[in-house]
């Protein structure tokens, strides 16, 4: 396939896990990929050795997603190396260090950390690629599934997720007239580093409740190069549920 020859595209948190697989398939389908990364430099070097080796275009950009500064300067490197950008995915973060916990016990600190990196860096991912995407650009924004379901013990998480969802939406209506579409993917429980970091009776519940088995990270990968794709030039505004059928 090489349905995204030509194009550009951003991952934000791209060195491992989902964004991983979503740099590595835009990759195979033929547009050029930033790998970013906050700070797992050979990660990111690996994943951009891997795409050359199979004869794809790569580069790996440090910037921390949280950063609007660094965001800014993402986008800016970006355009240096490949003259324009015309997709960019929202996926950076991980399950917050603490694990789950009631809202009873979290701290002003760790809201504040888990808003940096849930909501205020992907708004202002969205904001500088409103600026300089061309017409007919794509934004991808990696949500999560829980925030249909809103279990206990993963409020900023899960709240701050949809508030991220709002954000699209909206964003996708003041860019329809330009045929930029914004949409968000939800997907439930992924075979990654941070979903065996859970708690090992979150791991259970997750796996008891999707009667499709965990998933894989090509599975999200999948939806995202649909989305990128021009057969997903009709759809924004738009959550795409990639969860194994959970319930």
């Amino acid at each position: 396939m090489a349905s995204l020859n030509g194009k550009v595209a951003i991952v934000t948190g791209s060195s491992r896990g989902i964004g991983r697989a979503i740099v590595e398939r835009f990759a195979q389908d033929g547009a050029a990929v930033v790998v970013n990364y906050a700070s797992s430099a050979g990660e990111a070097r690996d994943v951009v050795a891997g795409i050359e080796a199979k004869g794809g275009k790569a580069v790996a950009i440090q910037a921390d997603a949280s950063s609007v500064a660094d965001i800014r300067r993402l986008l800016r490197e970006t355009i240096a190396k490949f003259g324009h950008v015309d997709i960019v995915v929202n996926n950076a973060g991980a399950v917050p260090a603490a694990g789950p916990q009631p809202i009873a016990e979290i701290t002003e600190d760790a809201f504040d950390a888990a808003f940096a990196l849930f909501g205020r860096g992907p708004f202002f991912v969205m904001q500088e690629a409103a600026r300089v995407l061309p017409d007919g650009g794509r934004i991808i924004n990696i949500s999560i599934v829980a925030t249909l379901f809103l279990p206990p013990f993963i409020s900023t998480y899960a709240g701050i997720k949809a508030a991220l969802e709002a954000f699209s939406g909206i964003l996708a209506a003041e860019l329809a007239s330009r045929q930029i579409t914004v949409n968000c993917i939800l997907p439930g429980a992924v075979e990654t580093k941070a979903f065996r970091d859970l708690p090992k009776e979150f791991q259970d519940v997750n796996e008891q409740r999707t009667p499709l088995g965990i998933g894989e990270p090509r599975d999200i990968a999948g939806v995202a190069a649909l989305l990128a794709g021009e057969e997903g030039r009709w759809i924004t505004n738009t959550k795409i549920h990639c969860d194994g059928g959970i319930r």
